[in-house]
C-alpha cells in the first residue's frame, strides 16, 4: 500500500494510506450498480408504464433527443455531484470507506472534483477503465490520470490516523491557557514529549513521568503549579496547541 503524508495547517505532519485498486474498484462498481439501477428506473417508468414513445410521438427528433438527456442527465453528473456534496466521497466511496484529498493537505474543491470528472473519459471510457486501473496500480500515490491532473488522491479511512497518534490535543473554544512559555518548545519537542509520556502511562512508569516533567521545566523555564506530574503534561500539550493554533 502507498503511504501519504499530508501536512495540516499547524505543519503536523499526518500519514494516510492511498485506497488500493481494489477498494477504489469496489466503489467504482457499487456506483455502477446505481446508476443501472437508475436506468431500469427510468426505462420503467417512462417506456413501459407511461409509455413515453406515444406521449412525445408529435414532436420532433431534436427534442426527443433534449427529454432524453434530461431524463439521463443525472447519471452524466453522478460523481461530481456527490463529491462536491460529500466532500469527496460518491455513495460507493462511502460504502468503502475511501475519500478524494488534495495531496497538499487542503480540502479538495469543485474545481478538483470538475477536473477528475472530466477526465472520466480517459480514465474509464476508454479501454473499458484499464487505463485508470493501470495508472492507479503503477503510480505511487495510486493516482488515475484525473488524480494527477487535479493534484488529488484516494484515500482509505479505515486507516485514518487517530488525533492521538499526532501532537494534536482535542481543546474547546472557551480553553484558558496555564504556561505561556511552552512556546520555547518544537513541534518535534511535542512530538517526543507526547509519544514518551503515553509510552510511560502504558507501562506505568513513573519515574520517565518524572524526569521528563523535568525536561521541560529545564528548558522552558515553566514550574508544575498543579503538582501532578500526568496533569501537568496534558497541560502542557493542550497549552501548546491553544498557542499555536491562535498564532
Amino acid at each position: 500500500m502507498s503511504e501519504l503524508s499530508i501536512n495540516t495547517t499547524q505543519n503536523v505532519k499526518i500519514n494516510f494510506i492511498a485506497a488500493s485498486v481494489g477498494e477504489r474498484l469496489g466503489a467504482y462498481l457499487i456506483d455502477a450498480a446505481i446508476k443501472l439501477s437508475y436506468i431500469f428506473l427510468i426505462v420503467w417508468v417512462f417506456f413501459y408504464w407511461i409509455d413515453i414513445d406515444r406521449l412525445m410521438g408529435n414532436i420532433d427528433t431534436w427534442s426527443r433527443a433534449a427529454v432524453m438527456i434530461l431524463l439521463f442527465f443525472p447519471l452524466i453528473i453522478y460523481s461530481i455531484t456527490l463529491e462536491s456534496i460529500f466532500e469527496g466521497q460518491s455513495f460507493g466511496k462511502k460504502l468503502v470507506k475511501i475519500k478524494v484529498v488534495k495531496i497538499d493537505g487542503y480540502q479538495a474543491g469543485f474545481g478538483d472534483y470538475l477536473i477528475r470528472w472530466f477526465f472520466r473519459i480517459i480514465d474509464f471510457s476508454l479501454f473499458n477503465g484499464l487505463i485508470a486501473i493501470i495508472c492507479v496500480a503503477s503510480s505511487k500515490k495510486s493516482q488515475r490520470l484525473g488524480d494527477m491532473a487535479a493534484g488529488t488522491a484516494v484515500i482509505t479511512l479505515k486507516n485514518k490516523i487517530n488525533i492521538s497518534h499526532t501532537i494534536l490535543e482535542d481543546i474547546g473554544e472557551a480553553y484558558v491557557p496555564t504556561y505561556p512559555l511552552v512556546i520555547k518548545l518544537s513541534d518535534n519537542d511535542m512530538r517526543i514529549i507526547k509519544e514518551t509520556y503515553q509510552s510511560a502511562l502504558a507501562k506505568n512508569d513513573h519515574e520517565i513521568i518524572y524526569k521528563l516533567v523535568a525536561k521541560i521545566e529545564s528548558v522552558t523555564g515553566i514550574k508544575n503549579q498543579s503538582g501532578n506530574n500526568s496533569d501537568f503534561i496534558r497541560v502542557v500539550l493542550k497549552d501548546y496547541n491553544f498557542y499555536t493554533q491562535n498564532m
